[in-house]
């Protein structure tokens, strides 16, 4: 199998994907159910692989793929977080090859016992 499917439609799953992406990129550290962070990982380690690339093209490929606010300040956002891929993350990681992420189980979650974990950006 190529990828979790996650019970959703492919544009509801590429949707919370790229909401997924952007937030762990703007705050480097999210909680999440197991099944969706282990997805959100392989599309987290691209993005940081483009930023590292850092030409005209690259830049464009994340700017497609993050999200955008329909709100008053989403473009200020998405900005944001294109802004901190391309420089701050870029740069930390400039010497690693792969393995961006780091996955921290934190218990079942209180409604309906599923796995939770907080996925993180390694320093």
């Amino acid at each position: 199998m190529a990828y979790r499917k996650l019970n959703r439609t492919s544009s509801n799953r590429k949707a919370l994907f790229r909401s997924l992406v952007t937030d762990l990129v703007l705050y480097e550290r999210i909680q999440t159910t197991e099944a969706k962070a282990k997805e959100l990982r392989s599309i987290a380690d691209k993005m940081i692989t483009l930023a590292k690339r850092g030409d005209l093209h690259a830049r464009r490929q994340v700017a497609s793929y993050v999200r955008r606010e329909h709100l008053d300040n989403g473009d200020e956002q998405n900005q944001d977080a294109i802004q901190k891929l391309f420089s701050v993350l870029a740069d930390r990681y400039k010497e690693r090859n792969g393995g961006y992420t780091r996955i921290v189980k934190i218990g079942p979650r209180r409604g309906d016992a599923a796995p939770m974990v907080q996925i993180e950006l390694v320093q």
